[in-house]
């Protein structure tokens, strides 16, 4: 048969696809490379995961390595035997690492440490699928745009562009004079209860949530133990617990 004379797509750039045996060879090496490179070694449990504020803490420990990998290729390469594990008493950490957990090689002291895990947690916009660490009305009469998180004389009447949405998102608004206004009655008299504290947030709660500027969601590691390479000394830091959290 003749070939065809029909146009075809002719791909540029192929995908190469991952090689996942080999991503694994490599961070069992890392970290054993590790183990005899750094003073230290901490897991670290991560709360409510954020890219942007874990590429925060690798900028901040340049110096070390932090490992955010597959659990049980982490535990294979500290050991689970005294025959098998990378160093001494590096065994006992295997039980930690269950969850959102990272490996964090270090020769900085404890103190330090500790301390910046301790003060660094900064508040983001609550995702769908989290609890409500906090309770959240928007008052009756004039909306504003921060709903009364600040005081009216810091604030401002939202934008009348927004009422739309805002309906759509079962806020019961209407228009007044080009003004937004929230007026309810009976068990919601006092305003309308975008949430309350303890619940599961939907995905509509969260946009209204972000929406108002209500930052009710914290990045937190939580250090969970710690191991001296010159003592093989390993000393629980927190116990486990906690939310796990999808890297």
């Amino acid at each position: 048969m003749p070939r065809s004379k029909r146009a075809r797509v002719v791909h540029e750039s192929k995908t190469v696809k991952k090689d996942h045996k080999e991503q694994t060879r490599r961070l069992y090496a890392n970290i054993r490379e590790c183990v005899e490179e750094y003073d230290r070694l901490f897991v670290f449990a991560v709360d409510n995961m954020r890219n942007t504020y874990l590429k925060d803490v690798r900028t901040e420990f340049a110096d070390s390595r932090l490992f955010f990998g597959k659990t049980k290729v982490m535990a294979v390469a500290l050991g689970s035997t005294p025959e098998n594990e990378a160093a001494e008493n590096l065994r006992l950490l295997t039980p930690h690492l269950s969850g959102a957990v990272g490996l964090l090689f270090t020769s900085r002291e404890p103190a330090s440490v500790i301390s910046y895990f301790e003060n660094y947690r900064p508040q983001d916009f609550a995702r769908a699928g989290t609890v409500a660490t906090r309770s959240f009305t928007i008052p009756n009469g004039l909306v504003y745009a921060r709903a009364g998180e600040v005081s009216v004389d810091e604030d401002e009447p939202i934008s009348h562009t927004i009422e739309p949405a805002l309906r759509k998102l079962g806020v019961p608004t209407r228009l007044v004079k080009g003004k937004v206004m929230l007026e309810l009655t009976g068990e919601q008299e006092d305003g309308y209860r975008v949430c309350r504290e303890g619940e599961t947030l939907d995905s509509r709660q969260t946009t209204l949530l972000k929406m108002f500027g209500v930052l009710s969601s914290e990045f937190k590691v939580d250090l969970r133990a710690q191991w001296t390479r010159s003592t093989g000394e390993v000393k629980v830091l927190e116990q486990q617990g906690g939310m796990e959290v999808d890297a």
